[in-house]
């Protein structure tokens, strides 16, 4: 992919924009961040409206630490192109790592509206009520979750924990079982199930 794509640098700018654009991808992908950060510049540099390059090149900043850097590409992308759900994604999750809850929880509903069935929306919306000490939002969420993921462990195992916290151990029991079920390794789930067959 990496060979293909390097024929098309020498085109046209908007063919050269793509191609950068998917090179600085693959480069990410294989975490050569110093290669992705310069096709995403060069892809950037050969087409300023091309989102995904923008996308990319906030996410080699990102990558580096510079958050709010990054949110500035990401935000620049959504201008460009305010359907860009990569771009809105990873602002969401810019402003997670800025301790920008709100914002985040704003970029993550608006991504919402958009992927209705989307796990990944779900979770992060689920995990930001449960950083704003919301768990009745937290877990409305989840559930929502788990209609899309049924068998995630892992969604499962957080669902019990959180009616553990709320003091419902028939509905704590019922989610850590299912975990269980589904991941029997889970040395957490193991020791909550031991413990409340005890009580």
């Amino acid at each position: 992919a990496l060979e293909t794509l390097k024929m098309f640098e020498k085109k046209d700018s908007r063919v050269k924009s793509a191609a950068a654009t998917n090179l600085s991808f693959l480069y990410y992908l294989e975490n050569e961040l110093a290669q992705a950060a310069n096709y995403a510049d060069l892809a950037v540099n050969s087409d300023r409206y091309n989102p995904a390059a923008l996308t990319n090149k906030g996410n080699t900043v990102f990558a580096s630490g510079d958050y709010e850097k990054a949110a500035e590409f990401y935000k620049e992308a959504l201008r460009n192109d305010s359907s860009c759900t990569e771009a809105l994604y990873n602002l969401g999750l810019t402003y997670k790592k800025l301790n920008r809850i709100d914002e985040a929880l704003d970029c993550f509903l608006k991504l919402h509206a958009i992927l209705r069935n989307s796990a990944q929306v779900l979770y992060q919306i689920a995990n930001i009520y449960e950083i704003m000490e919301d768990p009745n939002q937290a877990i409305e969420w989840l559930l929502q979750l788990i209609s899309v993921v049924p068998t995630d462990p892992h969604v499962l195992s957080k669902l019990g924990k959180l009616y553990d916290n709320e003091g419902d151990k028939s509905q704590a029991f019922h989610y850590y079982y299912e975990s269980y079920r589904y991941f029997p390794s889970n040395i957490e789930v193991i020791e909550w199930l031991g413990a409340y067959y005890i009580d």
